[in-house]
């Protein structure tokens, strides 16, 4: 079984106008070509609750940095209170969301990800070795990375929230 090691978790609120389905392609698209993340959608949940709608949706990425690390991240979005509006832009109407939307990601770092060294009690205490004595640094650059790229999501996320809902 692989190691993995959760190397960020955060998340981002926002309550405003913006537009549900642009968000959504926005960040499936930076995922997949920022990162090079195969995406697959585990869960997407429609609610309709009077005049709004509740949206859940949860991604999994995954991408192999090397045969032994493998980048594996969860993003779920959570949207409440969504409804539509029309708004006027000099003199053009738009239709457009309004609502709350709440996105988390956590990110791990998979070692031996496809179990290589699980045969045998001393291929176990040989990666424990390899780890410890052999790729620490390699081990580092990763979850760097991987930090960083999620980190910059999330920051490109509110970003496009923040200047669509100042449109």
């Amino acid at each position: 079984m692989a190691e993995k090691d959760t190397v960020f978790s955060s998340k981002i609120k926002y309550v405003g106008i913006f537009s549900f389905g642009d968000f959504y392609k926005f960040c499936h698209e930076w995922l997949t070509q920022e990162t090079d993340l195969k995406i697959s959608e585990d869960k997407y949940i429609e609610r309709i609750t009077g005049d709004s709608k509740e949206v859940e949706v949860v991604w999994i990425g995954k991408k192999k940095m090397t045969d032994y690390f493998q980048f594996e991240t969860k993003v779920e979005m959570k949207i409440k209170h969504l409804t539509q509006v029309e708004l006027e832009q000099k003199g053009i109407k738009t239709q457009t969301n309004k609502g709350e939307i709440e996105v988390k990601m956590k990110s791990e770092l998979s070692k031996d990800y496809q179990g290589k060294f699980e045969t045998s009690a001393y291929r176990k205490f040989m990666r424990g070795i390899y780890q410890k004595w052999v790729i620490p640094s390699a081990i580092e650059e990763y979850v760097n990375r991987i930090t960083s790229d999620s980190d910059e999501f999330l920051s490109q996320a509110k970003e496009f929230l923040d200047l669509e809902g100042k449109r």
